[in-house]
């Protein structure tokens, strides 16, 4: 059961390299016949941008599992961290106070749609693809809920991967500067 837990809490990552990978195959292709042959695949491209858009919208949610989505944090690194904790907790309602009424408005925007609304080349309904949106927005929100369940009932403190590299670097860098001052103090 944890093997599970673990794929599913990677779920996004998943489907955003399953997206990115068909998409830039995809435009690969249409490249390569228009250079080489002559010709256009019309469908690629509508496919492309709906594998774009929704390659976003699971990215975004994606990020916020990471925590990595952006925020002004000069102010909260000044304070206690479980104040600061206090502090995104909150603003991280109104962020699921947003993405809520969004899943509501967009799943009565997509109920409204009749059935003859279509992509153009690829004649889906364009429900099907639209629904990106409450699933990404529902799947974000839920990401959220997580990482404020780490953050404050168990006390783990999800970083942004990007701010951990830097930081890493950082030291790293500290380190080897010492070492070069050491190496050249004797």
């Amino acid at each position: 059961m944890p093997a599970f837990w673990k794929h599913l809490d990677q779920l996004e990552s998943y489907v955003c390299r399953a997206l990115l990978a068909v998409f830039v195959t995809l435009l690969f292709v249409q490249i390569v016949a228009r250079q080489l042959f002559g010709f256009s695949i019309t469908w690629i491209e509508e496919l492309s941008v709906i594998l774009f858009v929704w390659f976003a919208y699971f990215g975004a949610s994606y990020a916020a599992r990471m925590a990595a989505h952006n925020r002004v944090t000069f102010h909260l690194n000044m304070m206690p961290r479980k104040t600061a904790r206090i502090i995104e907790a909150i603003g991280d309602l109104f962020w699921i106070l947003f993405n809520v009424v969004f899943i509501w408005h967009a799943v009565q925007f997509i109920s409204r749609l009749k059935p003859f609304v279509k992509a153009q080349t690829l004649g889906w309904e364009m429900r099907y693809v639209y629904m990106a949106l409450p699933i990404a927005f529902a799947l974000m929100t839920i990401r959220i809920l997580q990482v404020n369940y780490l953050k404050l009932v168990m006390g783990i403190d999800p970083r942004d991967p990007d701010k951990v590299e830097v930081e890493q670097a950082l030291e790293l860098a500290e380190d080897e500067m010492r070492a070069y001052q050491r190496s050249h103090a004797k």
